[in-house]
């Protein structure tokens, strides 16, 4: 940690005796020193104080010295008559005064602190170390680093290899002049320890304030790693909701808004939300052309509702067969005959951010061919809710060409792998489908989608390419590498004849 030395000159007195005190005893000159500890986030660098500005004093009035040994002597000396020979005797004692004092004036050499503060999960971070040197100027000639002019009688500091008027060392944040025994250093810029902290301490984006340090003394913190959004430890074990579409964490200043079913939605995912089935209908049919483009037209009418989770789990309980993603299904390809509780109103959103007015009515499945409907949970954004529902498509068109019963990681797979080229398809600047078409769709005026909504997709699509579990994940990866070695009509004809992909 750098830190500051006050010299001023008018405390330099010079006497007679004051000299032989000098010589015998060593300077009388304090220097106060700077003390750091190597603790997590405190400063970036540090220095001890030089002892030049010692040394600089005691060359600055060695003349004095001289002119009061003269004195003296000739005080010592008054009875003497012959003034060449007081003279003589005179530049001798100047001589052997002067290589006493030489000889007795040793300059300590700076000190320098080691303390290196870490960042991150433990990760030592290497500031600037700045590391004082004498500097020696003619007699009364100061310039001062921060001003340029000449720094003349009073106090000034010596810092940073330079000298400086008080008010002209000042704090690169906050523009004050720094009058702390100690500062932080980062670049070649000084701070207050204070604003050096606000500016470069990590602060967690739930709560706002500074990360605390771990009994070991570095900075621990977790961060999504999508959004990189940083928070304490803590708030994954004090009931800090995430958003039930991207998964960041709800900040204690921005409310969340609650679902009735108890899921949270974060106000930017709210924006592109689908909430219920009669405003779903539109991205529906968008899905439908983009399989029709594909060659894998769904002959049959297949009802799509938009149901709250308690109504999603109770129809996949209802199921006899099928595969259902952990910890939350949020999607369902039915072929049972069951009643359905629908999302037929969507709801408005009063006071502490809670929904209001939301309806629901029953719809009673009938069974005309292998699928019966498609469920999706309403509440989810656009492009999430599109990609559910493709994946949920595909199980249906395999259903109604007739295809075996597949490996999990097989009718998964290849599912996953229609989700994510229909997000690719809306996220590419030339897709063919039209972001305007759907009124559920939240678009600029020019037609574009926000940054936050294209940033969102590349969230969907990174949570189906980095799935770990051995069914859906597996399952993509094995797929997309099958379709882009051989096509999806190739891949497809595979499935139907040997039930696996093509390696």
């Amino acid at each position: 940690m750098p830190v500051k030395k006050f010299v001023d000159d008018d405390q330099i007195t010079i006497h007679v005796m004051g000299w032989l005190s000098k010589i015998f005893k060593g300077s009388n000159h304090n220097i106060s020193e700077g003390h750091y500890y190597g603790n997590y986030g405190q400063d970036a660098s540090y220095n001890a104080p030089s002892t030049s500005g010692e040394a600089y004093l005691e060359q600055e009035n060695e003349e004095d010295i001289d002119r009061a040994i003269a004195l003296s002597l000739l005080e010592d000396n008054h009875n003497v008559k012959n003034v060449a020979d007081v003279e003589i005797q005179l530049k001798e004692d100047e001589q052997l005064a002067k290589a006493l004092q030489e000889s007795l004036s040793v300059e300590s050499p700076p000190r320098y602190g080691n303390g290196i503060p870490r960042y991150g999960n433990g990760i030592p971070y290497q500031g600037n170390a700045y590391q004082p040197y004498p500097i020696h100027f003619p007699m009364g000639f100061r310039v001062c680093a921060g001003c340029n002019t000449e720094i003349g009688q009073g106090k000034f500091l010596n810092c940073l290899n330079a000298f400086w008027h008080p008010e002209c060392f000042r704090c690169h944040a906050c523009g004050l002049p720094i009058s702390d025994y100690e500062f932080s250093m980062t670049g070649n810029y000084p701070y207050h320890k204070s604003c050096y902290k606000e500016r470069y301490h990590p602060k967690c984006e739930v709560c706002k304030l500074f990360i605390p340090t771990n009994p070991a003394g570095l900075i621990e913190y977790r961060a999504h790693p999508f959004w990189i959004q940083k928070y304490c430890p803590s708030h994954e074990h004090d009931g800090t909701p995430r958003c039930c579409s991207c998964e960041r964490m709800e900040p204690q200043d921005t409310g969340y808004v609650a679902l009735n079913d108890g899921r949270k939605l974060c106000l930017e995912c709210l924006d592109s939300a689908v909430m219920d089935t009669k405003h779903c209908q539109p991205l529906y049919l968008d899905i439908q052309e983009f399989y029709e483009r594909l060659n894998m037209k769904v002959e049959q009418h297949v009802p799509l509702l938009l149901v709250e989770r308690q109504a999603l789990n109770e129809a996949r309980d209802g199921e006899k067969n099928g595969h259902y993603h952990m910890p939350e299904t949020r999607g369902l390809c039915l072929s049972e005959e069951q009643t359905i509780s629908t999302v037929s109103k969507q709801p408005r959103f009063g006071a502490g951010n809670r929904a209001m007015g939301m309806m629901t009515e029953p719809y009673k499945l009938t069974r005309r061919c292998e699928v019966t409907a498609i469920l999706i949970l309403y509440g989810l954004p656009r492009l999430l809710t599109g990609s559910i529902l493709a994946h949920e498509m595909m199980h249906a068109w395999m259903r109604l060409q007739g295809f075996q019963t597949l490996s999990q990681d097989v009718e998964e797979g290849i599912c996953q792998v229609l989700a994510h080229m229909w997000l690719d398809s809306e996220l590419t600047p030339t897709s063919g489908s039209n972001i305007a078409s759907s009124s559920a769709s939240r678009t600029t005026k020019n037609g574009t989608r926000s940054q936050f909504e294209r940033k969102l997709g590349d969230f969907f699509k990174h949570q189906i390419e980095s799935d770990t579990s051995p069914v859906y994940g597996d399952g993509f990866r094995a797929g997309q590498q099958a379709v882009q070695k051989y096509g999806l009509e190739r891949t497809l004809d595979h499935i139907r004849m040997t039930g696996k992909f093509p390696y």
